[in-house]
């Protein structure tokens, strides 16, 4: 993982620059509520992953920051979004957005920020970064619409957990990656195997994810403990402990979610028995068939120092704790 943290560490001070610059530029009844966001810290994988393949793929001119921040903009849109939402208090080890600055506000900065990445997209000229910034919004709000319609009628159904999750993360991490390839290269098939790779990441992405929520404590993560599961969320782990229960107890915690009526003591106790009969662990197994595939989407490329490093992300992705 040498190369993945050298690489990061160079990369990410440019990154940040960029999204302060672009923050300070917007008017003060948002710009706060960006800094507070943008500048939170994060992973900054989507705006790696776009400089990752478009170098990978041979691109050389110095000018892939804007299209890269673009795709933490309009993550970062979706996480101010997902807290109103969700009614979140904490996001990243602190107060979420539309605690500390207000719900109005928070929505517009989202906007906003939604705007800024489109325009940034658009400035290159190149009708594919806008089609591809396009298809990655409507996704990912495809996906929140699909996950707040089943956190409403919560069913054991793995395959509307798979949609859920492909549409709310995967794609625009795979959006990411293909914008890369599209600064970088005409060349469809280059795309697609960027595409590849990022929906497969994204989809372990995910999992990982959801894993941790039942497995490590709110300090590791920044936001509490089973949220998912206080929240409705049928992810894969409360997926696999309910088709381990007996038909009628499932039947009756699945009411109990449906009715939002369940207690903080039950709740604290389906948490301690899925990471007790392993299925955090076996969620975490599930994203190592991805890894796997959006590896073997990277045989194509060109051997780079790029391609190392994104082979290590992808091997992260697997053993991250938060």
């Amino acid at each position: 993982m040498n190369e993945m943290r050298a690489y990061f560490a160079r990369e990410i001070p440019g990154i940040n620059g960029f999204l302060a610059a672009e923050a300070d530029k917007l008017d003060g009844l948002v710009r706060e509520v960006a800094r507070h966001v943008l500048l939170s810290g994060g992973k900054r994988i989507r705006p790696m992953l776009t400089i990752l393949f478009a170098r990978a793929l041979g691109h050389k001119a110095d000018d892939m920051l804007a299209i890269a921040c673009a795709l933490e903009m309009l993550h970062t849109a979706t996480l101010l979004h997902d807290d109103v939402l969700d009614q979140a208090e904490t996001r990243r080890g602190q107060t979420s957005a539309h605690v500390a600055f207000g719900t109005t506000e928070t929505i517009l900065a989202g906007d906003v920020l939604l705007a800024l990445a489109n325009k940034l997209g658009a400035d290159y000229d190149i009708p594919r970064l806008n089609a591809l910034l396009a298809r990655g919004i409507m996704a990912t709000a495809e996906g929140e619409i699909l996950e707040l319609a089943h956190t409403a009628r919560p069913t054991v159904d793995r395959q509307a957990y798979l949609d859920i999750i492909i549409g709310k993360t995967a794609r625009l991490i795979e959006t990411a990656c293909r914008c890369g390839a599209a600064l970088a290269s005409r060349d469809r098939a280059m795309e697609d195997l960027a595409g590849d790779f990022g929906l497969n990441l994204g989809i372990a992405f995910q999992l990982v994810d959801d894993a941790l929520d039942y497995a490590v404590s709110e300090s590791e993560m920044g936001k509490p403990a089973g949220g998912d599961l206080r929240e409705g969320k049928m992810t894969l782990p409360l997926i696999l402990y309910l088709e381990s229960l007996p038909e009628a107890q499932a039947a009756g915690l699945l009411s109990a979610l449906r009715e939002k009526r369940l207690g903080a003591d039950e709740a604290t106790d389906i948490v301690a028995q899925v990471r007790d009969k392993g299925f955090a662990e076996a969620t975490r197994a599930a994203a190592r068939g991805y890894v796997d595939t959006a590896l073997a989407a990277l045989a194509a490329l060109p051997e780079t120092p790029e391609r190392v490093v994104l082979c290590q992300a992808a091997e992260y992705v697997l053993t991250r704790r938060k």
